[in-house]
């Protein structure tokens, strides 16, 4: 088994996928408020709201733990409805040397993939972080299905 892998998990949205793109390109500070249990806080440390270089930080619940994770932007792409974001700072890094979640969204369909590289062959893959991304996902689509 390597060191490097990568997770994606596509789920099917009522609300279609174009606005949970829109909700992480435009709306991320309301998402503290939309899924409270999950994000606690969420802050914009340089640049813009969610701009290609952007460094912004979350702090969020993960198995009743606070934790927290500072990440760049490093692409947007409004076509493909796509944002990536690589970690640079936070308790993901002290198991993984590397972690970038992608968040791209087609018509019905919203994708998470998680590419990581573990610091060793012990460390689990993932699927805790993975499994918050789209319970964050569900969240906000069901904020958007009654608005």
């Amino acid at each position: 088994m390597g060191l490097k892998g990568k997770l994606i998990a596509s789920m099917e949205v009522k609300c279609g996928g174009h606005p949970i793109h829109d909700f992480f390109h435009i709306h991320t500070h309301h998402i503290p408020n939309i899924s409270p249990s999950i994000i606690n806080h969420f802050e914009i440390h340089e640049g813009e709201t969610v701009k290609v270089g952007s460094i912004v930080s979350w702090n969020y619940n993960e198995a009743g733990q606070k934790k927290f994770v500072k990440q760049v932007i490093e692409a947007i792409d409004p076509d493909k409805k796509s944002i990536t974001w690589k970690v640079i700072e936070g308790d993901v890094l002290e198991l993984y040397n590397s972690f970038t979640a992608i968040l791209s969204c087609e018509h019905e369909w919203t994708t998470w993939t998680i590419e990581y590289e573990k610091k060793t062959e012990d460390i689990p893959a993932p699927l805790i972080q993975l499994g918050l991304l789209l319970d964050l996902t569900k969240d906000i689509e069901r904020h958007l299905l009654k608005n």
